[in-house]
């Protein structure tokens, strides 16, 4: 088993010391450098370190400095090394390439982590294997999954940013993470025990989250018979996140504008302003620059929220992750529906790779669940290899007694042979869809909303399904004998 192989640089004679005495105590082969033109001429000939640790200084040669590593070693791991409140410096630092970073004063126990967590390639001596940290829990069922160099550098950022108490804007996709992002920050921010509360602005009419943002006063509008607290006001103290902060209306982007400027706001009919101590986080799917351009978005606001920015990338840009993502989903749905777990063949696993996954990890998640109910490999795959103009059936959950999803095949299996397979599978996922879908409203009593939660699917997308398939509420005397046997279902449970 080789050794990991770290190099340092630090020009402070205290830093040197205690890492010269931190690195002889961990089994690798370490070199340690006071000059940042010694440790650039090392960088230039071989053997390439595994690990670089890089101390920031106090003025901008630093930065130059690390720029030259980058230059001489492009794919060099990099941890920055810095004091706690030099925040701004180390984010541009992980903008530049910087894996991870390193407070002072510098513990065994922090080393320990940050050379675990980046060395792939190489293997402590005496020591376990090392393998990337790639998935981290951060609550209520979420995960945090960074199997790429991206997506560690990602996780980096999210790391640095977190100990900052300011609006951070995540950019990316519909699917990409960030609101497990967003959930990440909060988990390692000081604000961690307090609330974390989720707005989607373009879920809402803009009357409607003006009073669930803000609150109201009694008499502020018909119907308000008494006052309310808004969620700046419940959250005192915690975290917000402003789910598709774009879609917000414009008298809406000015009043929070106001709350990031001066921490204050006013009840919908209140004449008392109240102070506000709430962390804003904000995201969207949308093209920003396109959106002010539009004066859709107003960019004094954007500016205020974009001091720190995080960008997801989509997951065709990180096929790498795919095969790690596919096992964590399998695991936790088996987990969660108490099914054996599906593996993944290397043909299947090459058809994930191939696709685009327009849908992201949204749709990749949902691609597993359906494999785990079908159970069947060939369907999986022709469902990844059909016309890509038409998307991916929604998720309806497992079959369970209140949610039936009927599938029926040919009764003579080898009409699958003869018969078109992509169609085939499309007009069962059709039919499993209307099926539960109507089995939802049902249940509900055709409240939309609700059976959108009952499906575990977005109100706009319930609609358009109920759009596409011409889903009616049926009349009161053809409604009975569905209720009738719906019933003597529930009695024969």
């Amino acid at each position: 088993m080789t050794s990991a192989h770290i190099l340092a640089l630090s020009e402070n004679p205290s830093t040197q010391d205690s890492l010269r005495e931190l690195l002889a105590t961990k089994p690798c082969h370490s070199e340690l450098f006071g000059r940042a033109e010694d440790a650039l001429r090392r960088l230039s000939r071989a053997p390439v370190p595994d690990l670089v640790l890089f101390e920031l200084n106090g003025d901008d040669s630093d930065m130059v400095s690390l720029q030259h590593v980058f230059q001489l070693q492009p794919d060099a791991k990099v941890v920055v090394v810095s004091i706690p409140d030099n925040t701004r410096k180390i984010v541009e630092a992980i903008r530049l390439g910087a894996r991870d970073y390193l407070t002072t004063p510098i513990g065994s126990a922090e080393l320990e982590r940050v050379i675990r967590r980046h060395m792939n390639g190489a293997a402590v001596e005496e020591g376990p294997a090392l393998f990337s940290e790639s998935i981290e829990d951060i609550g209520d069922g979420r995960y945090f999954v960074a199997a790429s160099p991206y997506m560690q550098k990602v996780r980096a950022q999210l790391a640095v940013l977190a100990a900052v108490d300011a609006p951070v804007l995540i950019l990316g996709e519909s699917g990409t993470g960030k609101e497990i992002a967003a959930r990440l920050i909060r988990k390692l921010s000081s604000r961690a025990n307090h609330r974390f509360i989720k707005i989607n602005c373009a879920a809402l009419p803009g009357e409607l989250l003006e009073s669930e943002l803000f609150g109201y006063e009694r008499g502020a509008f018909t119907g308000a018979l008494k006052t309310k607290p808004g969620k700046f006001e419940i959250c005192e103290k915690g975290t917000i996140l402003l789910d598709e902060v774009a879609e917000m209306p414009a008298h809406l982007q000015a009043k929070l504008l106001h709350v990031l400027q001066d921490r204050q706001f006013f009840r919908l009919g209140g004449e008392n302003t109240i102070d506000v101590d709430v962390r804003i986080l904000a995201a969207t799917n949308v093209n920003v620059v396109e959106a002010i351009a539009g004066r859709r978005f107003r960019e004094d606001l954007y500016y205020r929220l974009s001091a720190f920015t995080v960008f997801l990338p989509p997951l065709r840009e990180r096929r790498e992750e795919i095969p790690t993502l596919l096992r964590h989903f399998m695991a936790r749905m088996a987990a969660q529906y108490s099914r054996p777990p599906l593996a993944f063949s290397k043909s299947l696993l090459e058809v994930c790779r191939s696709y685009s996954w327009p849908g992201n990890l949204r749709e990749l998640e949902n691609f597993v669940k359906r494999y785990l109910v079908m159970g069947d490999e060939a369907i999986a795959m022709a469902e990844l290899t059909r016309d890509s103009s038409t998307p991916l059936g929604f998720v309806v959950g497992l079959p369970t007694e209140t949610t039936r999803i009927k599938l029926e095949l040919p009764a003579d299996r080898g009409d699958l042979h003869s018969r078109n397979l992509k169609s085939l599978v499309q007009n069962l996922k059709d039919e499993a869809e209307i099926q539960a879908i109507t089995q939802a409203l049902q249940e509900t009593r055709w409240n939309r909303k609700r059976a959108a939660r009952l499906l575990n699917i977005s109100y706009r997308g319930l609609l358009y399904k109920i759009r596409r398939y011409d889903i009616r509420r049926p009349s009161r005397t053809e409604a009975a004998p569905l209720e009738q046997g719906h019933s003597s279902g529930n009695n024969g449970k």
